[in-house]
């Protein structure tokens, strides 16, 4: 193989960085902070375990055999590594209620624990190596998309390289080796944000359970010994100059003085797009002052990112599937106010479809706030203004909606959205032996009991 000394400075800096961190290196709150993260990963999975993008994916997965085989979440079925990671990680999606990152790039961290789950698996890692791992694939993601907007490409190009780094550390690859895992992840992997413009299909939600699985194949090629381009970032024609259009200088990764950014993440109260979550939480507010067919006129004020998608794109404004429907502030909110509640139910075909939503719909005005859009990431500004019939006003403001890293969710909120998003699925008793072995991930030999708690 080749010397590492051919490779880029962001490539060494992040190989070397992968091979050397350890579970000793993990400060205590982290450590937790990765256990609940994997207790919301799991509860979305498993609440998306039925979805038709699910079982098309276990479909394929549980075509394939391997001489390494990886468990399929929920089943007793086996698959390849990366097929293995990609099912897993279509369910962990579906819901669009896994935890999110923004900083001015980001998305949806957690889509790249499934890699980490489906080597740990295979080779039967413990919990610590497991632990380990994700934290490591958040920095690699999280400290990209400290630099990068992701406005021209879609989330996987942050996740596609953490979940490399997270598949190779488990796989104990060398520094030269995880180097060239990057680059192979990287180079074959820019992802188009068209993903996610107009009405939105199913890949909305297999886009980065897609990179999960190009991230594990390439962390399985360079264990047997293939290169990639030596110079995947900083090079000419390499993914700074294409992808991004300007050299990017990566910040200190987690340790030492640095904080580690799996800290710094926000956990979904309700499963839909992120920029939802303040505008539901304002309208199911309301719902108790206002009748819907008291409302005159509705009218909503959010930041730039949350407005843009709902006011350019006339199909938020008549979502015809889940995917667009889970991104709509206008849907959301119309059934906020009228519902006063926001569950994987809503999305049922015939609620999508549902007339009486369009009726509130077309009372609603949705503008950036200027304040708002200079306050954001820090804060997800929303004010929500409704004006009866009889010319009566009410509104709803907030800065932090519930999930935010100011008003986060309590462990016991977190075991609460793991029951409520599984239990229609697996049993209460399952959901209690899975949250056990997930609380102490630490002191798990291998991952094999919180699979087999989570058979449907």
């Amino acid at each position: 193989m080749e010397a590492m000394g051919f490779m880029d400075r962001t490539t060494e800096m992040l190989s070397s960085y992968a091979c050397n961190l350890t579970y000793e290196d993990l400060p205590p709150e982290v450590v937790h902070q990765v256990k609940r993260t994997v207790a919301d990963t799991l509860g979305c999975a498993i609440g998306g375990y039925l979805s038709e993008p699910a079982k098309v994916a276990r479909k394929l997965a549980g075509d394939v055999t391997s001489g390494t085989p990886s468990r399929i979440l929920g089943t007793d079925a086996y698959s390849s590594l990366d097929m293995a990671g990609f099912a897993n990680g279509v369910m962990v999606r579906y819901l669009d209620c896994n935890d999110s990152y923004f900083s001015p790039g980001g998305g949806h961290p957690s889509d790249m624990i499934p890699a980490a789950l489906a080597v740990a698996d295979a080779v039967e890692a413990d919990g610590n190596t497991v632990i380990t791992a994700i934290a490591l694939a958040y920095e690699a993601f999280c400290r990209i998309a400290d630099q990068v907007p992701d406005n021209q490409w879609d989330q996987g190009i942050f996740s596609v390289i953490g979940a490399a780094c997270a598949a190779g550390k488990v796989l104990g690859l060398d520094e030269e080796q995880m180097g060239h895992a990057i680059s192979l992840a990287a180079v074959p992997n820019v992802p188009l944000r068209v993903t996610r413009m107009g009405e939105l299909s199913m890949w909305k939600g297999c886009a980065a359970a897609a990179a999960t699985r190009s991230g594990i194949f390439a962390a399985q090629l360079a264990a047997e010994g293939m290169t990639g381009p030596f110079e995947p970032f900083e090079g000419r024609k390499g993914l700074w100059e294409q992808a991004i259009g300007y050299p990017v200088e990566i910040e200190a990764l987690g340790g030492d003085d640095a904080p580690f950014r799996i800290l710094e993440t926000i956990f979904k109260f309700y499963p839909s797009q992120i920029h939802t979550q303040a505008p539901i939480d304002l309208a199911i507010q309301l719902h108790e002052r206002v009748k819907t067919d008291e409302i005159a006129s509705i009218n909503i004020q959010s930041y730039k990112s949350a407005v843009s998608s709902a006011s350019t794109e006339p199909e938020k404004w008549d979502p015809q599937t889940r995917e667009t429907a889970d991104h709509s502030i206008p849907f959301l909110t119309a059934v906020g106010l009228r519902d006063g509640a926001v569950t994987p139910a809503t999305f049922a075909p015939d609620r999508i479809a549902d007339d009486g939503l369009r009726t509130i719909i077309n009372k609603m005005r949705i503008e950036e706030n200027p304040d708002f859009t200079e306050r954001y990431p820090a804060e997800y500004n929303c004010r929500i203004e409704v004006i009866k019939a009889n010319g009566q006003t009410e509104v709803a403001a907030t800065s932090f909606p519930k999930g935010h890293g100011r008003n986060p969710l309590s462990d016991a909120e977190v075991d609460a959205k793991f029951r409520r998003l599984a239990c229609p699925t697996v049993t209460e008793q399952q959901c209690e032996q899975a949250l056990e072995l997930i609380w102490s991930l630490e002191n798990l030999p291998n991952l094999r009991g919180i699979f087999d708690s989570l058979v449907v």
